[in-house]
This record gives structure tokens, sequence and C-alpha cells, in this order.
């Protein structure tokens, strides 16, 4: 690991102090900044290089820790449930060994057992494994090559070769590669949005600073960032591990990964379902042993008991049905890391969203100009020079100016990415200040050619900007090349100081003070929209050396330019639809309050006039108890100025009062929050490496949208999950409440064999409650509260539905084997296991339960809502799999080479009409249950609204 040059706080370092004991990086007198890191203006000596490389390593983030393959596949066998089916397979394999004559189709379900479980694994496996290989390699945030000063000489050198005390060369465009503190600046600007979150530029000086956090030092550049306007040369104090990035990366580290709702009730249930198996087939065992049944016979009646118990086919039916969430978020550019987190969405109560780059574009851009009394609004988003200016006459010279003042450029995509609109990977994109891009992207909206009027009017001075005057200025040579101009833009405050005159409607007036507070009123409406207000101005000047006093005195003023970072066009809609899905969001980033307020009202998260708005200075002052009363309150809640431990502690905060909480984010300060939270959604596109390392669900599209799609398709996938849980286990009764009515009723032999209850929970269950897993979220699934974190799978709601349909089947099933049974005159101490009316028995409680499982599903595909409603038609892949059950059981039951194996007989055409009615019954009570719910208790969502 690399060590860290100690800037600052070294307690919280990996590695100790500097030699030469500087104590920290910001307040370092420049004239001693070379002597205190043992290099020199020169740079290092190449030997003196290579003997700090083998001492620092490699200037590189470790790459994050995976499990080997082996092992990864291996944990896919350790989930409880799995465990529970392995017991179950050992179980038919013990059961096949003490049956005497051995049965081979014992042996070949205890096989299709574990081939399930291998399915099973290999699911989870694969899904996770590709999704794992698709996130990119943390690497990539660090650049390539940089510009080393060695021996005196400029070098291009890979990034991973720097060591603290490298001089480095930066410039506009610039990745910067290690911590530095600089020693030259030249207007230098730094976009620090990956560490901290805030998108505006901000300037960098070479001076000392006072002691401080580190990264608030204007005197130091950080890894990760990027370089936005002048130039600079820094001396490395931190590489690799040990700068700001590498802290934040071993924070992300730290932090555990937290288990889903989802995953907990499962393991939950796998428990229960193992615990009653055993105990139930314990205590039958018991009970007939004393009354002189065989030993090794009453053992297999137990084992079986304890099969029947069991859903075999409920893991493959879980992975399968979340996998197809997980494809249903693909098509929605949704890159799914983790099964189980498509059903977390689900049940999220709390989204703890980024602004910058989550909310909105990351691309700054100019949305009013004002010129004369009059405001122009600006169409368009984003550095594509697409849209308009209205009515842009009137402003074209405004624009020129200020686009002529500026040292950015407009890079256009390369030729092949002409299917990207607009900004971002292979789209237009800004070399230098993005504040300036803007500029020059309005400017060519308004249609000012910006090469040609750079021809026309060649810059010939240049005063840049500096944080004291906030200004910046330009000399041009006319066409004539016989009169000069300098353009100056600004802050409206200081440039409005300067100028005497005004541009008003083309023509050139004395600037009074109406006019001014004018001007003064525009800017604050402006800002009070939470728009960045730049001014622009011009003057003839006696030649291309004028003076600066000259240059920015006596200017006329030409109007504002108002411009923001714009929300992305489809938050506002997935924010009113987690609004209505009840979903809290609270916007937690590092950027200013009142920008984060202006960005909240644009895009629906405040609505109120006075929202609760806290710094993370606040935060600091605060202790465990008032910030949880602060998040109990239900007012719309702004954390501004916040640092990824603060975004941790709310986090934490907000799942200790039992919330379920998503954070979205895409910079390196999302990290460790995203890795904390129940699910973690990062930024595909425009997001960095580290956040989508933490993430378990990355964005592909940017798009928040995607959110409100989430949180639909994990709640659709929560109710079908549940839905096919009532599907299994209410056949589970269904195969239970026989044997136990045999044993109770004195009857020697089982109703339904072990063999048969694999055969329906392998062959018969298995595609309906994968068609089920399939079934589209309910017209009303986003209009519901979320459900707590306590609520359970099996909910005493979801236990009496299992109860009532699974006791009707149970009730026909025993019906028809004693009916059967009785109808024979046969005594029940005369039947045998080769008995035909025996046979014929247990073939009709198997058909029966496969028959009446086809009703079930369908009445099972609705909570409330009549089936007739949605159409017992509309999902034709239930319908296919029902039908694909029953006629398995019908060759179960005629064909003679399954007939050997389940030991089972023809069933007569009586028999199958029967048994159909039995399951139109199951249909019309479940129907009739539904239908007094919805007299008698009509769904009341969050608010007392449906």
């Amino acid at each position: 690991m690399t060590q860290l040059l100690t800037p600052g706080d070294s307690s919280r370092r990996p590695e100790g102090r500097h030699p030469s004991g500087w104590p920290s990086a910001q307040t370092v007198p420049l004239v001693d900044v070379f002597a205190a890191l043992d290099t020199s203006p020169r740079g290092l000596t190449v030997a003196e290089a290579v003997l700090r490389r083998d001492r620092y390593g490699a200037n590189e983030l470790p790459r994050a820790g995976r499990r080997g393959l082996w092992r990864q596949l291996a944990a896919q066998f350790t989930d409880l449930f799995a465990i529970v089916l392995l017991v179950a397979s050992a179980i038919t394999f013990l059961a096949y060994e003490l049956q005497q004559p051995r049965d081979a189709g014992t042996f070949r379900l205890a096989v299709a057992i574990l081939a399930v479980v291998v399915l099973n694994a290999s699911i989870g496996f694969a899904q996770e494994y590709s999704a794992e290989r698709t996130a990119q390699s943390l690497q990539a945030m660090v650049p390539h090559t940089c510009r080393v000063l060695r021996d005196g000489e400029r070098r291009e050198l890979p990034a991973r070769e720097l060591v603290p005390g490298d001089v480095v060369v930066l410039e506009a465009g610039d990745a910067v590669p290690a911590d530095c503190r600089l020693v030259e600046a030249h207007e230098v600007s730094v976009n620090n949005a990956a560490l901290t979150g805030e998108s505006d530029a901000v300037g960098r000086t070479r001076e000392p600073v006072a002691a401080g956090p580190l990264l608030e030092a204007r005197n130091c550049v950080f890894m990760g960032t990027d370089v936005v306007a002048g130039s600079a040369k820094a001396v490395v104090f931190a590489t690799g591990a040990a700068t700001e990035f590498g802290r934040i990366f071993r924070l992300a580290a730290a932090a555990p990964r937290q288990k889903t709702p989802l995953q907990l009730q499962v393991a939950s249930m796998a428990r229960r379902v193992a615990g009653v198996a055993l105990a139930i087939g314990a205590a039958l065992f018991a009970v007939r042993v004393p009354t002189g049944q065989p030993f090794v016979e009453t053992f297999v009646f137990a084992l079986g008991v304890m099969v029947a118990l069991v859903p075999e086919g409920l893991p493959a039916t879980l992975s399968v049905s979340l996998a197809i969430g997980v494809r249903r978020m693909a098509r929605r550019h949704a890159l799914v890391k983790q099964l189980l987190a498509v059903e977390a969405l689900g049940s999220t109560t709390v989204v703890c969203t980024d602004k910058t780059g989550t909310l909105t574009q990351a691309e700054m851009t100019v949305a009013h100009v004002w010129a004369g009394g009059t405001s122009h609004p600006v169409s368009g988003v984003g550095y594509a020079p697409v849209g308009e200016v209205t009515d842009a006459a009137p402003v074209r010279e405004l624009l020129g100016a200020a686009a002529l003042c500026c040292n950015a450029r407009l890079v256009p995509p390369p030729a092949d990415a002409g299917r990207c609109p607009r900004s971002g990977r292979g789209g237009w994109r800004v070399l230098g200040d993005t504040t300036e891009g803007a500029l020059l992207v309005a400017a060519a909206k308004a249609g000012i050619d910006l090469a040609a009027e750079e021809a026309r009017a060649p810059r010939v001075a240049e005063y840049p900007f500096d944080s004291i005057r906030k200004l910046m200025s330009t000399v041009h040579r006319a066409a004539d090349a016989d009169t000069y101009r300098a353009y100056v833009k600004g802050a409206p405050q200081e440039l409005l100081a300067r100028c005497t005159d005004i541009d008003w409607k083309g023509r050139r007036r004395p600037l009074t003070d109406e006019l001014r507070a004018d001007v003064t009123e525009t800017n604050d409406q402006l800002a009070a929209q939470g728009l960045r207000v730049l001014a622009a101005a011009w003057r003839p000047v006696t030649g291309p050396r004028a003076t600066q006093d000259e240059t920015e005195s006596g200017l006329t003023l030409l109007g504002l330019v108002g411009m923001l970072d714009p929300p992305r066009p489809e938050v506002s809609g997935a924010v009113d639809a987690c609004r209505r899905a009840g979903v809290r969001i609270v916007m937690v980033t590092g950027d200013h309050p009142l920008t984060a307020e202006a960005v909240a009202r644009r895009v629906g998260i405040v609505r109120q006039a006075a929202p609760a708005i806290v710094t993370g200075a606040r935060l600091d002052r605060m202790d465990d108890d008032a910030l949880d009363g602060l998040l109990a309150e239900p007012a719309e809640l702004l954390l501004c100025r916040v640092s990824p431990e603060h975004k941790m502690r709310v986090v934490t905060a907000l799942q200790r009062r039992g919330e379920v909480v998503a954070v979205t984010g895409d910079g390196a300060n999302d990290a460790p929050a995203l890795k904390h939270a129940d699910i973690g959604v990062a930024m595909g596109a425009s997001g960095t490496d580290v956040a989508r390392e933490a993430a378990v669900m990355v964005l592909l599209d940017d798009s928040f949208a995607s959110i409100a799609a989430a949180v639909r398709l994990g709640r659709s996938v929560y109710q079908n999950i549940r839905k096919f849980l009532i599907y299994l286990f209410s056949h589970n009764i269904a195969e239970l409440v026989p044997i136990l009515a045999a044993t109770f009723a004195g009857f020697p032999l089982v109703p339904i064999t072990a063999v048969q209850i694999l055969a329906i929970d392998l062959g018969s269950d298995v595609l309906p409650a994968l068609a089920l897993g399939a079934e589209p979220p309910e017209p009303d699934v986003m209009e519901r509260p979320p459900r707590s974190r306590r609520e359970r799978l099996f909910s005493l709601t979801v236990m009496g539905r299992i109860l009532f349909l699974g006791g009707i089947q149970a009730l026909g099933v025993c019906v028809v084997f004693f009916w059967h049974i009785h109808a024979s005159g046969i005594p029940y101490s005369d039947f045998t296991e080769d008995d035909t009316v025996y046979r014929e028995a247990i073939t009709l409680v198997q058909a029966g339960i496969v028959v009446s499982q086809f009703f079930n599903a369908l009445a099972v595909r609705t909570d409330r809502q009549s089936i007739f409603r949605i159409g017992l038609l509309s999902n034709p892949w239930l319908l296919a799999a029902g039908c694909f059950g029953i006629g398995l059981m019908a060759a179960i039951s005629y064909l003679p080479a399954l007939q050997a194996v389940f030991h089972t007989a023809p069933l007569a055409a009586a028999d199958w009409a029967v048994l159909g009615a039995f399951g139109v019954l199951l249909l019309a009570a479940e129907e009739t249950r539904k239908w007094w719910l919805r007299c008698h208790r009509p769904v009341v969502g969050k608010g007392g609204k449906r």
C-alpha cells in the first residue's frame, strides 16, 4: 500500500507520517514545500523515483477483494433453503435405502431434488457472476498517463508510476493523477464533484491556507478530480490508497453489505419449514411405532410426511422469478448485480438521492438571457447546441461578447456517436470551464458562428479571472484592424459597479440609479430560481496594450445570463410516482443549500414553503437522538454540504428507525452510503467506478425514472413471490392432511406416497409457480403504501389464504380417497400396496391435488380483484403450465411404465369430472372471499387514499 505523506489528519491514514514530519499539506509555506517532500523544482531524479516506488508502491487503488469462483459457487449451497432441500434429498435417498425391495423411482426423484438444488445455485451464480464482471474496474478512475518533471525534464509517464515528491504539470482538461499541493497556479479551477458532490468548478491557489478539512484546502488538488481551467504545477504528497479518493474507497470497502429484507425472510422461512417438517415427522413416527407398525415402514412413512412439508420447487421458482425481474429491469437499462436486490427496491420506504449527475444533467446550461429589460428563455439542455434562444436578435451581441471572453472549447461527438444526442460518453463535451461551455452553447443556439466570430475579432490580450476581481476580460481587434474592443464577463455586482452605460434595446443609455435597480432586481430574481448569473459588458479601448484598469472601467452593460445544472427531464414524473407510492425522498448532496433547494423544487422533492435544510456542520453537532428526531419529522428534508461519513450516518439512522433505504449516487463520495444501504443504486453512464463497485444496481442510462420503475417491478416481484408461496404451500396442506387423517382413522397405508409428492412438487407445480412469478404488476401497485420492514412473507393474511385454499383442497382429496376406499367394501386391515383399489385411491389423491392446483393458480393471481376482471386467459403461460401438469398426471395414471414407478392406476372419466368439480368449488370459494373483502374491507393507502 502507498504511504500517505500526512496531509493533516494522520489518525485516519493507513501508514503514518512522512519522514520529514510535514504537519499539514495546506499550511506549509510555499518556500518549504519542496524541502518538506525531499524534492526540488526540477522534480525527482530517476534513481530517487525508483527508490520511492519500491518504498511506497504503485499509484493505484487496491483491487476490490473478490471470492474465488469455487467459493462463489459454494456460497449458493449454504443458503438455508438450499440446505433444507439437501436434507430433503438425503431423506429421499435414505428412504430408498430402507425400502425393501428398493424402488428405482425413489432414487431417481432423490437425484431430481439434487438437480433442482444445482439448478437453483447455477442460476444465482451465473446471474451474479455476469453482473459482477459487467461492473467496470475501479482502476479506470485513475488517469492512464500524466506529465511529470524528472531530472528537470518534462516526461509523460503512466500514472501508476507516480510517487510522493513528483512534480506534475496540469492543464485544463487533465484528470488529477494523485493528491498534490500546488506550487504554481495560473487561474486554475477544478471540478471536485467525484469527491464532494458539488458540481461547481472551484478556484485553486498556490498560497498556504489555514488548517482545516483537507478537501476544503484551496491549494491542493486530488486524485479523481478534473482540471477545468488554467494550468499549474503541483507536488505529489499522497498516492494510491493514501489519497482522499483512497480513503473513501477504504470507507466503502469497510461497510458491510446489508442483507435484503427478502434474504432475511427466506432464511427465516427455511428454518421454520425445516423445524415444522422435522417435528411433525418425528411426532407421527412416535405415534405409529407403539401401534405395532414395522419400524422401517414407519420410518419411511415419517420421511414421507417430512417430504410432504418441504416445497422442493420453491428455491428454483424463487430464483427464476427474481431472474425474470432482473430481465425486466434490464429492459429498463438497470443492471442488477444480485438477484435478491430486485425485490429489495419494492420494499423501499426512503430514497436518499444525490443531486449532481443523479437528479441533474451534470452539465451547465443557459436557461435565461436578459437584455434591455426583456427576458429571453433558452431551450435545450446539456452541451449539445440543440435548442434556440427566444427572439435571439436582441441578445446576439451579448452572447457573442460572452463567447469571445471564454477559454473553454466545445468538442463535438466523434463520428460514430450519432446515436448520442446529448453530452456524455461519446457525446458533446466541454474542454475547460463548464460555465464558459454553457455560454458557448447558448451562443451557438442564438445562431452565432463561433469560429467565424473568433476569426473576425481575434483576441490580442487577456486579463484572466481571479477570485478577488471576479471578472475576466479579453481585448479583440475589430474587423477593420483600426479599432479594439474589450469584452468583460463576471459576477453581476462586480461588473455593474464598473459600468457607466447600458445597452437598452439597441441603444446606448446612461446607467441611471433606476436602471441599476432594475438590473439588480433581475439578478436577484434569477438567483432566487437557483440560477448562476453572469453579466457581460464591453467598451472600446485605445489599443491592444490597454491596461486592466482601462479595460475594466467605463463599461457598457450588455445584459445578464442565467444558467443552471438542469434537472433530468424524467425526474419530476419519477419523483411524483415515488410520492404516490408512499416512498419518502431525501436529497443528500455536497452542494450549496440554495442550489439544492432550487433543484429540489424543480423536480418536486420540495413542495412546502419551508423545507428542513440541514448542513453537514449541523449534523456534526447532532447526537444520535437528535438525528433520529430530525428524521422522524414529516417535513421535506434536504441534507447539504455533507461528507461520505455524514451520508453513512444518515442511512444508518434511517435503518435504525426500521426504514428500508435505497441510496442513489454517481460520485466516489457516494460509495460508502451506496454499500451500507439496503440497496445502492449507481449511475452507469456518468457515475464513477467506485460508485458502481459499491452498488448492487446500476442504472445504465442514468435515468432517475428507472428508480420508480424498479420500485414498481420490485413490488410486483414481492407480490408474485407471495402468490406462488400461497400456491405451493396450500397443496402441502393437501398432501399432509390426508396422511394425518389416515393415521388417526387407523388406515395402515399412506394416502399419498413420497414418490407421488415429489412428482407433484417437481413435476406439476414448478411451471405454474414460475408463470405466477412472471405476472405483470397489478394496476394499483404504486398506489399502495410500502410494506413495513417487519412485515413477513408469511403474514397472517398469507397464512390465512394458505389455510383457506389448502383446507379446501385437503377436504376434497380426503373425500375422494376415503369415498373410494369405503366404496370397495374392503376392510382397512386387508389393504396392501399392490391392491388395485388402493392404487386407484392414491391416484385420485395425487390427481385431485394437481387438478385443484390448476384452479388454485388462477385464484391466487390477484389478492382482491376478481380473476374474471383481469381475464382467465390473460396469462397464457399459466394456462399452458397447468395443462402440462394435468397432462403429466394423466401420463402417470395411464402409462404402464409410470404406473410402475408411482404405483398408480387408470382413472375413469367420472373420476376426472369429480376432481374438476372440486377445483371449480375451490375457485368459487376464493372468488366469494375476494368479493367479501372488496365489500367490507376497502384498501386504504397512505394518507387515506386507495
